[in-house]
């Protein structure tokens, strides 16, 4: 027999006792791995700290009445996204979305100084030309909660994602609720909005989307699960062949000829005694005394 059909053989024979134990413990490994996987279950579920992502979309795109220039600028567009996901994470953005979400209000309506009346003489009579108006606060809308985020938090919680050849790019932000997951992510679509004009020379900026309420992105529940139920497979298994591999019984006579190099003189049967069989020393006297008498 070759070197190579005899490894294809011990290669052979190793499965097939992997596939031996396997069954022979079957009912452990199937414990190992609902048990690994409720463990799993029960920490993402209720041990491990949600987090919540709320995402915007917005366009950025220059006017042009030049019809020759409309696509050359839709190019200019897309290649500036990259800058534009640096801006929005810049502390120039960031810190007047923090700034907004301590106070999250929106003017609605200016305020409107008080005027006096004017009046017309003519002919010694006096004649109202314009009524006397009365001064009118400011009108403001609360968008959303208010919120205490700093601009190095408000750094790791957005990120931006961009699609090939698309003048859209999509702005998220990731926190502890739903609530302060859609403002953040706003916030931030409103302050870039306001702030983009004057950095960059850029006049059209627009918000194609609002954020909704986050949604439950951290932790995966399922995936989570998966991986504990194949790390009790794993690990099952692992215990199997360890157990296997440190038991020293001589389970084949080619290991005692081709490893041990000893010779076979023969077997011996395994011999099974009756149950009423009660042999012992005493016995075994009463048998020799009668044979030497005889």
């Amino acid at each position: 027999m070759s070197a190579e059909q005899q490894n294809n053989e011990e290669v052979t024979i190793d499965l097939r006792r992997l596939f031996i134990l396997i069954r022979k413990h079957i009912i452990s490994i199937l414990i190992w791995m609902i048990g690994m996987g409720l463990i799993a279950y029960g920490v993402s579920e209720y041990v491990l700290v949600p987090k919540y992502t709320a995402s915007t979309q917005l366009l950025v795109n220059r006017k042009t009445a030049d019809a020759n220039q409309v696509y050359a600028n839709q190019q200019a567009d897309i290649n500036a996204i990259t800058t534009y996901k640096d801006i929005i994470t810049s502390n120039v953005i960031l810190k007047a979305a923090s700034k907004y979400l301590a106070n999250p209000v929106t003017l609605v309506k200016k305020a409107t100084p008080a005027k006096k009346a004017v009046y017309k003489t003519n002919d010694g009579t006096r004649t109202l030309v314009k009524k006397a108006v009365k001064a009118k606060p400011a009108v403001y809308k609360r968008e959303s909660k208010s919120y205490s985020v700093s601009a190095s938090e408000l750094a790791s919680a957005v990120s931006v994602t961009t699609t090939t050849s698309s003048q859209v790019f999509t702005l998220s932000a990731t926190a502890e609720t739903p609530a302060k997951a859609q403002a953040i992510a706003n916030a931030v679509a409103k302050e870039f909005k306001e702030q983009i004009p004057k950095i960059m020379d850029v006049n059209n900026v627009t918000i194609v989307a609002e954020a909704p309420k986050g949604t439950k992105s951290y932790p995966k529940v399922k995936m989570i699960t998966m991986v504990g139920v194949l790390a009790g497979l794993v690990i099952s298994l692992l215990i199997i062949i360890i157990k296997d591999l440190s038991d020293t019984t001589v389970r084949e006579d080619s290991f005692m000829t081709n490893e041990l190099g000893l010779t076979n003189l023969g077997e011996i049967a395994h011999i099974t005694m009756p149950k009423d069989w009660n042999f012992t020393a005493k016995t075994a006297e009463k048998r020799g005394s009668s044979r030497r008498r005889v």
